[in-house]
């Protein structure tokens, strides 16, 4: 079943956070680049002190823990979404009436 989830994941181009059982460590934001019989090719990204590095390793599947991938993400502070004067009048936004803020 897992292997079938990740061949999703690679197909869908989606970033991932991958747990290694076997190196108890988890991969940040990585990208499944490929996949070869029960290999899995992985590119990712660390930052150590003063420079970024790029790294790709294969791992077995089943040395896979677990896969969990970010469903959305929604900014903390209070902004107003951004609509675009291209959008199609039914796809934007209601503005809000005066009105209804009064308590």
């Amino acid at each position: 079943m897992l292997d079938r989830k990740i061949y999703q994941l690679y197909n869908d181009g989606q970033e991932v956070w991958i747990y290694l059982r076997d190196q108890q460590r988890w991969l940040d934001r990585a990208l499944i680049t490929a996949l070869e019989g029960d290999l899995v090719t992985i590119r990712y990204e660390t930052e150590e002190e003063d420079e970024i590095c790029s790294w790709e390793e294969m791992v077995r599947i089943e040395s896979i823990g677990a896969v969990t991938s970010r469903l959305a993400a929604v900014p903390k502070h209070n902004v107003e979404p951004i609509v675009s004067d291209d959008c199609p009048e039914a796809e934007q936004l209601p503005k809000p009436h005066p009105e209804s803020n009064s308590d």
